[in-house]
């Protein structure tokens, strides 16, 4: 099955259903479907041929659902980029991807003709009517419809963009088989539903955010889409106002609802599940999501770009083991092992691996970065994902994440995982951020140190933080160095990045 085909049967089956709700405008499947047509056929006309890159960079809109689906259609691979990239980043994408086709909003002109000066030039089409250049909404109303075009499913789809552990920009490339894969796995232990509404905030320039899109049309379901996250009183009301039944989101976000919800007591009855992913949740957030919203199932999940999803823990399973993200979705094998390359027992740590069609064909234009991380596993000789993770298992093969490779670090003598610590310190109903790192001390070699975000109204002292911790933690893990601030370091999904927290420790 090709990606585009999943829009094409929700059209054929439920036309007149609300596909996309967004602002003020309600889209239907058949409406989608029609449009992302005409704007493929433009877009062939405009010289995109079958494996070309059309990128996107705009914030989520209409126009940005019809571009993924139209490049699709004309047989492109969709490059969704993040609307926040910066020029001399963009310029680098550019010169990487080489898009045929860039479609812009038209907030982000200054910046990419900052970036083009250091760039070869796509072909620019304006999310929205601009000056000196054609719009979508124009090339739609030309009503030329896409020409057949003959591709398999195991064309490109997808090249997403991310930094990886390294910074620099690399290009993960997905299949219209792994991407219809991955719709369908995750379709399968979420069991979505017709009469679903789901919230999207995250971003479409990313797999958790595309993904909701993919899963909508499998399941035929409403996905009411909104652009940023800056306030978050207003996603409530929308929660209530449109009847929303499923909401995936962020451990950042989810924080931040909490204490609104806790505060105002909405109507939230209609709310039928949750999930998380991007960044684990920590357990203090899912015991306080328990008890204000008992009613609804919460999925804590595990995935990255380069295999979309891998794991998820089952909803009944969330009390007893909250720590925990479950075991491989379905179609996928996730394994655990240690330095020999052999499964680990329980208990024990090692790099989690991942095995299954749901993983990406490799690195765009990056045979050594890829080699790196596909590598072969067992007597067959398939390859497998090595994500970079640290995970174990308990008794029942669940599995736990403990931290990033290049984040867990020594302090005498004794293994430190950021996230344990960061677990201990969300425990303080004043604390809304937290993050750990290791730095340089002459008596332990590497030392703790906790950044912390208050919650606002809230007072919170470097003593009662260090006697929780004193309570709660070996003392190995206490928190040596204690640094209270605004804000952490976040990407667009609002996963709290460490590496700048290093550097600027470090020129300290």
């Amino acid at each position: 099955m090709l990606a585009h085909e999943l829009l094409i049967a929700a059209a054929a089956e439920a036309p007149d259903k609300v596909a996309l709700r967004c602002g003020a405008r309600d889209i239907t499947f058949a409406e989608l479907d029609r449009d992302s047509s005409a704007l493929a056929g433009a877009l062939q006309r405009l010289g995109v041929e079958r494996g070309d890159r059309v990128a996107t960079l705009t914030e989520n809109s209409v126009e940005m659902v019809l571009a993924l689906w139209a490049a699709w259609k004309a047989g492109a691979v969709l490059t969704p980029l993040n609307h926040a990239t910066r020029a001399q980043t963009l310029a680098a994408v550019l010169r990487d991807a080489e898009p045929r086709v860039l479609i812009v909003q038209p907030q982000m002109a200054a910046r990419v003709e900052e970036a083009l000066a250091d760039a070869p030039a796509p072909v620019l089409i304006w999310s929205k009517p601009h000056e000196g250049g054609v719009s979508i909404a124009e090339l739609i109303a030309a009503a030329d419809m896409v020409s057949a075009r003959r591709i398999i499913d195991e064309d490109l789809a997808l090249l997403i963009y991310t930094s990886g552990s390294t910074g620099a920009p690399k290009g993960v490339m997905l299949t219209h088989r792994t991407v219809c894969n991955n719709a369908g796995s995750i379709a399968a232990y979420l069991q979505p539903r017709a009469h679903d509404v789901v919230l999207c905030v995250l971003p479409l320039s990313f797999g958790y955010g595309l993904f909701q899109l993919l899963t909508a049309a499998l399941a035929r379901h409403e996905v009411v889409l909104e652009s940023n996250f800056a306030f978050p009183q207003d996603l409530l009301k929308q929660i209530v106002a449109r009847g929303v039944t499923g909401f995936p989101s962020v451990p950042t976000i989810f924080g931040r609802l909490i204490e609104l919800i806790a505060a105002t007591a909405p109507d939230l009855s209609r709310l039928r599940y949750i999930t998380n992913a991007a960044a684990p949740m920590p357990t203090a957030h899912i015991e306080r999501l328990r008890a204000l919203l008992p009613h609804v199932d919460i999925y804590s999940m595990y995935g990255l770009t380069e295999c979309t999803r891998a794991a998820y823990l089952e909803p009944q399973l969330i009390d007893l083991k909250p720590g925990s993200v479950g075991k491989a979705m379905p179609n996928c094998e996730a394994l655990v092992l240690n330095e020999a390359g052999k499964v680990c027992a329980p208990g024990e740590i090692g790099e989690l691996v991942i095995r299954g069609a749901n993983v990406m064909r490799g690195y765009w234009r990056r045979p050594e970065e890829t080699a790196k991380v596909l590598r072969p596993f067992g007597p067959a000789g398939g390859l497998v994902l090595h994500t970079g993770d640290l995970f174990r298992t308990d008794e029942d093969g669940d599995l736990y994440f403990v931290g990033r490779i290049d984040d867990v670090f020594k302090c005498r003598g004794e293994k430190v995982s950021p996230k344990e610590v960061e677990g201990a310190l969300y425990e303080l109903n004043e604390v809304a951020e937290a993050a750990v790192i290791g730095v340089p001390d002459p008596i332990d070699g590497m030392a703790v140190k906790a950044f912390i975000v208050v919650r606002a109204g809230a007072e919170l002292s470097e003593q009662t933080v260090r006697r929780h911790c004193k309570a709660r933690l070996p003392t190995w893990l206490a928190p040596k160095f204690i640094e209270f601030c605004e804000g952490l370091p976040k990407t667009e999904t609002g996963k709290v990045v460490r590496k700048p927290l290093r550097e600027t420790a470090a020129a300290k």
